[in-house]
């Protein structure tokens, strides 16, 4: 058992001097486990009593107090990393109990991790593949049927796993589409707004031409390069003008930016130079598009910084902040509506091998980790917000239906 502690947000828009819009939400932060380190979590329900759970690295936490926990696993540490960079659920076997897909960096490999039924007992890693040094993964149709797919941003290939089988013994079908393409970030839309959904890397992005579960059914547009993004580059029309833009973090530098799709004087589709949306934010990893204030749109950007996404790059020792970002389509400009505002790790070592986060930043700093999910975890009807990383693991409440 640990005591949870909550903090009511009381940092509003206005108090930073940003805009404000009617019906923003209000947060309350959930201090789940703040000496927990692991930057991947999962919400599932692991015991089937209706209620969900976060599952992060070696232990899971029994909803919808979080109080309890239970042993997962044993996860390798690895300098000030845990092999655990995603744990997406996922009902593998196909026994009506979630299970969740992992994958590492160090360990090169992505797995999937059984649920055996019962809290006292341990879950078990099974091995799908070792692709390369995946640093986090998300679950997405690619394939158009309904069902998620696997696609890891395995820095060095560019990849993506369907399961044909759910079994005691699944069987994946691996789609790998070289290595040319691959690069620090990989994410999906529909660029040229056929219906299907493309893969969009630093360099560029594959249409959906044929059969996705084809390598040869994917045709590759080396258009732009976006440098070492954040794991998740979005393709989503941002400005309603039809074309589908891209959203995307500077995964290990500053800035939180995006690029519009254009057209070029022959009609051809362009792209514009990347402009930037926030630039106090920096180790942008993740962002997820999100439905927060209940309008039945997902249109509100929700992201922020990874903690000690490197112990020495770019703003390191800044503040951590988590933030949602709207974008005004009659004024052409992003709108900042902070969620979770931290202070700097004052006295950190300036030796990247003495720093801890759990001892350089302010016990509750909570950050983006690897790993990001928007879900109603207290079922009350609105969208929440579940954020682990190397300075803690944190809910955040969102306020909404309360009010």
């Amino acid at each position: 058992m640990h005591p949870i502690r909550t903090t009511i947000l009381s940092l509003s828009v206005l108090a930073l001097g940003l805009p404000a819009f009617a019906g923003a939400p209000m947060w309350k932060k959930h201090d789940v486990n703040p000496a927990s380190a692991f930057e991947a979590a999962g919400v599932l329900d692991a015991d089937g009593d209706g209620k969900l759970d976060i599952i992060s690295g070696t232990t899971g936490y029994r909803g919808p107090s979080f109080q309890e926990t239970f042993k997962v696993r044993e996860v390798k540490k690895q300098g000030t990393y845990y092999n655990s960079f995603s744990e997406i659920p996922m009902d593998v076997n196909g026994d009506g109990k979630p299970d969740f897909v992992s994958c590492s960096y160090f360990g090169k490999n992505v797995g999937w991790v059984e649920n055996p039924g019962s809290l006292d007992k341990t879950w078990t890693y099974h091995e799908i593949d070792v692709p390369g040094p995946s640093e986090a993964a998300v679950a997405i149709d690619l394939t158009g049927d309904g069902k998620p797919e696997i696609l890891p941003n395995t820095v060095n290939v560019v990849v993506f796993y369907i399961l044909e089988k759910a079994a005691s013994e699944p069987k994946w079908k691996k789609v790998d589409l070289g290595t040319a393409a691959a690069g620090h970030g990989v994410g999906t839309g529909d660029v040229n707004g056929d219906g299907k959904l493309d893969i969009i890397t630093p360099k560029g992005w594959f249409e959906a031409t044929g059969d996705p579960s084809d390598p040869k059914g994917w045709t590759w547009h080396g258009e732009f390069n976006l440098g070492a993004t954040g794991i998740q580059i979005l393709g989503k029309d941002i400005d309603g003008d039809g074309l589908t833009d891209l959203v995307y973090g500077m995964g290990h530098d500053r800035g939180l930016l995006w690029v519009k799709q254009v057209k070029g004087t022959g009609g051809e589709r362009a792209w514009s130079k990347p402009m930037m949306i926030d630039d106090t934010v920096t180790s942008v990893h993740t962002q997820v598009w999100a439905d927060l204030d209940g309008d039945g749109q997902k249109n509100e950007l929700v992201s922020g910084k990874r903690v000690y996404a490197h112990e020495v790059e770019t703003g390191d020792v800044e503040a951590s902040q988590v933030a949602y970002y709207t974008f005004d389509r009659d004024k052409k400009e992003w709108r900042k509506h902070p969620i979770f505002q931290g202070e700097p790790a004052k006295d950190a070592p300036k030796d990247a091998a003495k720093r801890d986060a759990q001892k350089d930043f302010p016990r509750g700093t909570a950050g983006t980790g690897l790993e990001m999910t928007a879900i109603d975890i207290d079922g009350d009807g609105d969208i929440d917000l579940v954020c682990p990383g190397k300075s803690g693991l944190y809910w955040f409440e969102n306020l909404s239906k309360s009010r």
